[in-house]
């Protein structure tokens, strides 16, 4: 157990971290940090709960704001877009002046008949906006100008209405008028949020009120999006007459949902791809109980020299190339990426053009200073998600567990510990899957639970594999396994 000492120590380490990465925009940074944070703090976090809080939610008159939240155009946008797409915001909390924003883009072929998905990143306290909608699934992507936008051809609507939800409040956009409740968010705040969130949303929309709704998303979005989708469920089933949501699956990306088996699994990765020593890897294995997370003083010793040992590489996708500013800016006209090719630059792509006050404009949202991730503070925070999993399984929803596999952050062998710590009998025995005729990654189908690795993706799975990442969610949303070679 941390001294109090240890512990304010930890927490203000974690807090200069938020003053100075800011910068950065990485989602999986935020992540890193909010776990270092924590370590060995497992009794004051607890385990998850039986079952998700039942609140009375207050759903507030929505007509005429579908309208008003249609979007004519983004600024820079590419010609021929041919969907509607919306953004605006939600009251969460009319008292407390809490609202959270929302970008919404329909499928531009039959979106009447295609299902409803919302899209989460983690952190926690990173943007669902800048990450998903600008840089992974979403419709488009931004230039090198940072004011100029080009189409992402395996944009997630093609096959489903997409919403991107920037949450909890004080990330993004999303914003409180009472600047307390910045500093008491945690989980459960963050789930009762979100689902007041969606019973008022489908006021606005009424038309997706039946719709298949699937919940997706990455990082710490293995906490959101099975407690959000609890939180649905066990609220379905009052007697109220508030709208019983039709939730068909989750999927999770690279997701933090266990804290044993996603530590156990990151420090076992880092020795299997040749990213620290035998005698680091000796000294994890002999001094840390992954087990209990009762960590010694030897073992965060030879913890730390596992890290340090990575060394100055992008740890949340090995392979991939570090953004060079400089080479960028000296091209005579913006640069343009497409298909698996990911500018390693988008951060600060997307930094400059959500901060243009004509594109905060068309977005209707409030003039602001937007960042990608935000320093709030994180009250609750269970060990393991692992319970709340099992009971989505036994209520019979679809759940998808993907894993790009060349993260090192939360990477496929802390997904498959988490998911054999389950001991879930096997349906489908491990096979390939493909996409476009090249082995997109490997499945494996659990009782109630599907294992999917996207092959040369890193911790943010449609942004380095946007080919395969389609593939697989349309699968995902038919309810089919990703398909063997045909040919």
């Amino acid at each position: 157990m941390l001294s109090i000492k240890l512990l304010l120590c930890s927490l203000f380490l974690f807090m200069c971290h938020f003053a100075i990465s800011c910068n950065a925009n990485k989602q999986s940074e935020y992540l890193y940090k909010f776990l270092q944070s924590r370590r060995s703090q497992k009794p004051s976090h607890g385990e998850a709960s039986d079952g998700a809080e039942l609140v009375v939610h207050v759903v507030e008159n929505q007509y005429g704001l579908m309208e008003a939240d249609k979007v004519k155009a983004l600024p820079g946008q590419p010609q021929g877009v041919d969907f509607d797409q919306y953004a605006g915001y939600v009251t969460v909390d009319a008292k407390k002046g809490r609202a959270l924003f929302y970008y919404f883009v329909e499928s531009p072929h039959n979106s009447s008949t295609k299902p409803l998905v919302l899209w989460l990143n983690g952190g926690p306290g990173c943007s669902s906006l800048g990450y998903g909608a600008m840089e992974e699934l979403g419709p488009f992507r931004v230039n090198s100008d940072g004011r100029t936008l080009y189409r992402n051809e395996y944009a997630w609507n093609k096959v489903a209405n997409v919403i991107f939800l920037e949450s909890p409040a004080g990330v993004g956009f999303s914003y409180s008028n009472n600047s307390s409740d910045y500093s008491k968010i945690g989980d459960n705040s963050t789930a009762l949020d979100s689902y007041t969130f969606l019973l008022n949303w489908l006021e606005r929309f009424p038309q997706y009120k039946t719709r298949d709704f699937f919940i997706t998303g990455e990082s710490y979005a293995g906490h959101y999006v099975p407690q959000l989708a609890d939180t649905i469920l066990s609220n379905n089933k009052l007697s109220t007459n508030h709208t019983v949501i039709n939730l068909k699956g989750i999927a999770i990306g690279n997701g933090w949902i266990d804290d044993s088996m996603c530590s156990k699994g990151m420090y076992d990765y880092f020795w299997t791809h040749a990213l620290n020593s035998d005698e680091t890897h000796e000294g994890i294995e002999r001094h840390c109980d992954f087990e209990s997370v009762d960590f010694t003083s030897e073992c965060y010793k030879y913890q730390s020299t596992a890290d340090d040992e990575v060394g100055n590489l992008n740890i949340y996708n090995l392979y991939a190339s570090p953004c060079d500013l400089a080479a960028t800016k000296t091209g005579a006209s913006p640069a343009t990426f497409s298909g698996n090719n990911f500018d390693p630059c988008s951060d600060d792509y997307t930094n400059s053009y959500l901060n243009l006050a004509e594109v905060q404009e068309a977005l209707h949202a409030k003039a602001s200073k937007w960042v990608a991730c935000s320093g709030v503070g994180w009250t609750d925070s269970p060990a393991t998600i692992l319970p709340t999993i099992n009971r989505l399984i036994s209520s019979g929803i679809s759940t998808w567990i993907y894993s790009g596999d060349t993260d090192g952050r939360v990477p496929i062998t802390s997904s498959r510990y988490s998911v054999n710590a389950m001991k879930l009998p096997v349906e489908t025995e491990w096979r390939p899957w493909y996409s476009g005729n090249e082995v997109g990654g490997y499945v494996v189908g659990y009782k109630g639970l599907t294992l999917v690795t996207v092959r040369g993706a890193g911790h943010t799975v449609p942004s380095y594999q946007p080919q395969r990442a389609l593939t697989m969610i349309s699968f995902f949303l038919r309810g089919e396994l990703p398909p063997k070679l045909t040919s």
